[in-house]
This record gives structure tokens, sequence and C-alpha cells, in this order.
């Protein structure tokens, strides 16, 4: 990467802070102003934003990224716009007795930290850029977006389209290669988020730490669907194939394998093969099926099926038209069931993300568990059923970064719940409150009554029999 890249990239984050620091106290209508304007982009421009990526996959479905692209984001923005007010609002907080008595205050104000960097991916690449930038932006800060370059046009646009509604000191866009990312990832931020995968975070958090820059990292791993012996097996089987098949399973919160009860696992299968068959009746030429993003992605799945039927696993390939995707580059791939599959598999030791489904069998839902927690902790977890009791065994025995009750995925369209990982699938959550305050300096604040607290307390030398009082107080077992 040429040295002018990183200069360019140096020079924007100087002028953001120093954009930042000279409007401070800046006023909530203006981080209103910049909402409106970050919605404004995707109205006016969703359909242009849509057709980049359908041509950066090859085939994307046009209704499929309006939905989690464009007016998901929208709805988030909308979220933050009418929420930012209370979020913002200092909080009062307790103080040691007596001292509030003689005036002593508390607070918490929640304050803008600065510039904060976005490190985004190609499976969303709308959704995973702006959809962030919408909370930073009602947090008071500024920002700096590096999106993927595997999804170029998609990228290009972005950048033209924020060019054209913010200022470069308040959002920038920077594109490039992976060593442009690299360097991104090297600047001294306020704060940055990344999402990508597991491998590429710790590359991330190593290069942020050499500045001590916060690091929100939203990862990936592999999601379990757990099956109850009371689900609905058909709905269930719906859920499931929709949403391993959205996106073409090029999503970090995808199912990303079944656990099933041993005598119910052809049930479950024929499920899922149904549902697929429903909502896919052909695949090649079907509008609503995305390609794989990338002939390396394509390579490495087809890897990850080849070596599953090495080395044992049943591979049940579900194409409902019997359609020959030798013969075409269009990078579709039908939905791969795996049965009978083993932990020396690359299926089960790959977050897979895409549309490779294997299945897992228990003859006590306890199996499940232990198989979950001897593993990373993943992002999402999934349990099917209507045994409550099951279900809450299922939760409280398991660590996850969030749940989905008889579906999958959802909980991250949930504007209001923060969505994050634990441990390598993730550190830190945005959406909700709690995203707000991810991108917040939490700046406590003391004031000192006009008394001499120190005397009263014997916290001033010498001390003397109030020091001691004062000590055996404190010294009280709760």
């Amino acid at each position: 990467m040429a040295d002018d890249k990183k200069s360019e990239m140096e020079a924007i984050l100087k002028r953001q802070r120093d954009a930042f620091t000279a409007a401070r106290p800046e006023p909530m209508s203006a981080r209103r102003d910049r909402i409106k304007r970050a919605i404004a982009l995707l109205v006016d421009h969703g359909d242009d934003l849509a057709r980049a990526m359908s041509a950066d996959f090859g085939n994307r479905s046009h209704e499929a990224s309006m939905i989690t692209d464009i007016t998901g984001t929208i709805g988030f923005g909308k979220y933050c716009f009418k929420h930012m007010d209370k979020w913002a609002r200092p909080e009062k907080r307790g103080t040691r007795f007596p001292l509030g008595l003689l005036g002593a205050k508390a607070e918490l104000r929640y304050e803008p930290k600065g510039v904060v960097g976005i490190l985004s991916p190609w499976n969303f690449p709308v959704n995973l850029s702006i959809g962030p930038l919408m909370q930073i932006l009602a947090a008071g800060n500024r920002a700096m977006i590096k999106p993927s370059e595997f999804t170029e046009k998609t990228s290009e646009l972005t950048a033209e389209l924020v060019a054209k509604y913010f200022a470069e000191e308040e959002v920038a866009v920077i594109t490039g290669s992976p060593e442009v990312a690299a360097a991104f990832s090297s600047l001294p931020f306020d704060h940055l988020l990344f999402t990508g995968s597991t491998a590429t975070g710790r590359k991330v958090m190593e290069a942020a730490a050499r500045n001590l820059v916060p690091v929100t990292l939203e990862l990936g791993g592999k999601s379990p669907v757990f099956l109850g012996r009371s689900a609905n097996f058909e709905q269930a089987g719906e859920r499931i194939a929709m949403g391993k098949m959205l996106n073409a399973g090029q999503i970090c919160l995808a199912p990303d394998y079944m656990y099933v009860p041993e005598d119910k696992e052809q049930t479950a299968v024929d499920s899922v093969r149904q549902a697929a068959h429903n909502m896919y009746p052909t695949l090649l030429d079907n509008d609503d099926y995305t390609s794989v993003v990338t002939d390396r992605h394509f390579d490495r799945l087809q890897s990850m099926v080849a070596d599953a039927r090495d080395k044992g696993a049943d591979v049940i390939e579900v194409n409902p038209a019997n359609e020959d995707f030798s013969s075409t580059n269009a990078r579709k791939m039908p939905l791969t069931i795996l049965r009978n599959v083993s932990d020396d598999m690359m299926a089960m030791q790959e977050e897979i993300f895409g549309p490779v489904l294997p299945v897992k069998t228990y003859k006590n839902v306890d199996e499940a568990i232990d198989y979950v927690n001897r593993n990373d902790r993943p992002l999402g977890l999934y349990y099917f059923g209507s045994d409550a009791g099951e279900r809450e065994h299922v939760l409280q025995r398991t660590i996850s970064g969030g749940v989905t009750v008889n579906d999958v995925i959802m909980h991250v369209s949930m504007d209001d719940l923060p969505f994050g990982g634990v441990g390598p699938s993730g550190i830190g959550s945005y959406h909700g409150p709690e995203g707000f305050k991810e991108f917040s300096h939490a700046r406590s604040v003391y004031t000192q009554p006009k008394a001499d607290i120190a005397k009263l307390a014997g916290l001033k030398p010498p001390f003397g029999d109030t020091t001691r009082k004062t000590i055996a107080r404190e010294m009280k077992k709760a």
C-alpha cells in the first residue's frame, strides 16, 4: 500500500478530530440532522445500492437486499433518532452516606468519544456499515468507514453517496485493498468497530491495542440449533431453511449446525428439505437465491463438502429441479445437508458461512449442551420447542452472544436488544441503549459539598478517634 493512502487516512482522522473538538459542546440537533441525512441517503438511493450489491455477488435478491440492508437500516436509524435524547441524559448516581445529606452530588454523563472507525464486511455491506453509523452519530461522534474490497461496486457507491450527504470531517469512506484495511485498523481512533471473522478480529484487536484503542468486535462462530422433542418440526424446518438459505448462508448468525433427537433426525432433515423445495423450486435462474460472493469462497465450501464426504458423511444436496451446477460459473450452491458428521470434518471445525448444514443427534439434550460448552462460545444460539423447562435448561446451561427461540437470526433485528458475541464470537455490542453506551464515554462527575468532609470523617491527618470509629464502622460484615 502506498504511503500516501495512509497519510490520507491520517489527515482525515486529524480533520475529523479537530472538527469534533472545535464543535464541543455540540447540540443534540446536530446529531439528529446527521441521522436524518443518513436515513435520506438510504431512502433516496436504496435501489441503487441493492443493484450494486447484486452486481458484486453475481446475483443477490433485490428484495432481500432491500429488506436486510436498506429498510432494516432505515428502521434502526429511526429507532436511534427516537431514543437518542433519552439515552444522552445524565444519570443520577448515589453517594456514600451521609455525603448526600451534606449536599454531595454524583452523576454519570454519556459523552461522545470522538472519531470512531468502522471496518465493515462484504456479506451485508450496507447494513453493517451504515447501521452502526446511525448509533455512532447518535452518540455524537464522527466516523471513518472502511468497507470490504470484495463488494467493490457497493463500496465505491457508498463512498460516493456519503461524500454527497456528509462533509468529510463528519463521515468519510476509505476504499481499497486488505493492506488499506490493515493500515486503517492501526489508526489511533477513539473507538474501532470491526465485523468479520474471528481470525481477522484477532489481528484487528492486536493493531488497535498498539494505540490502546477500545474495540467492538462482531465476529462469528458455529451457532447451534437445538431441536427439542416438543418442537413443531415442520415449522422449525421452514424457519431453519429460510435462515440458512438467506444470502446463501453468508450470515454471521446463520444456523451453523442442527442438534436433533436421535429418533427425530429423519423428520428434521425432511422438514428442512421440503421447506427449501417450497421456497426455492429452482436455483440457477432464480433471482431470489443469492450467489456465493467469490470463487475462493465457493471453492472453500465445495472443499468442505468433499472433506465431509471423504470422511464418511452422508451428503444430501437439495436440488428441487435437478439442475446441473457443474456447467455454470454462477457460483450458486444448493443447500447441502450433511448427516453422520464427525468432529474431524472441516464442516464441524470452521464457521461454514454458506448453504451447508451439518446434522448431529442426541439421545438426551444434555449431550448437545455438553458439546456446545466444549467449544467456542457461539454468536447465536437457537432453540425450537414448546417445553419451557427444557428451553430454560438449555439457556441456563449454555453461553452465547444472543438467542432466538422458535426461529433463527431474528434477535439481531430487534433494535432494542444489544447485538454482540462473547469470547471468540465477539467483544462488546451495539443496538439498543447498550450500543449508545458502547460508542460513548461514561464520564463520572462528583461534586463535593462545602463541608470539610475529610475532617468530619477522620480522613485528614492527624488521625485520631474519629478515624478509628470510621474504620470500625466500615469493617462490619454485610
